[in-house]
């Protein structure tokens, strides 16, 4: 039989000595072994084969059954509101380059003359920009 500690024993460890690894973390993030874009374009292929492997055993759902919503809300609450006003600024330039193609295609897109308040001709209105933004993300040669 394997010897090995508690899990007890492991997470405390953990937790006493990962903190302390910030430095190795910025430091293999700065210089990894290989380049990170080119191993994972590379690996489509397995991360396509995984995917639908886990979609077939109906891995997700599971494993969202197995955490639960107080499991979510309580991890979530506890690390989530620290980091997230940080987060937003530090990714406002990303958030911006992101978006502004698809604030330009609204910006083009003809919309359908407006209707009176409950005409459900309001409706196509709605459709236009949905199509729009939906062949621009896809590429189709639709957008507008």
């Amino acid at each position: 039989m394997a010897q090995i500690r508690s899990a007890a024993e492991i997470a405390d460890k953990w937790r006493r000595v990962t903190p302390g690894r910030t430095e190795d973390y910025r430091l293999g993030v700065q210089n990894p072994r290989v380049d990170w874009e080119n191993a994972t374009a590379a690996a489509e292929g397995t991360w396509r084969d995984g995917v639908t492997a886990a979609a077939a055993r109906g891995a997700f759902a599971k494993g969202v059954r197995e955490a639960g919503t107080i499991k979510w809300q309580t991890n979530t609450l506890l690390k989530g509101p620290g980091r997230f006003a940080e987060g937003v600024q530090i990714g406002v330039e990303a958030y911006e380059r992101g978006f502004a193609p698809y604030r330009d295609v609204i910006e083009r897109t003809v919309l359908p003359p407006r209707r009176p308040k409950g005409d459900p001709g309001n409706i196509e209105r709605v459709r236009a920009i949905a199509q729009a933004l939906r062949a621009k993300k896809v590429g189709s040669a639709r957008a507008a």
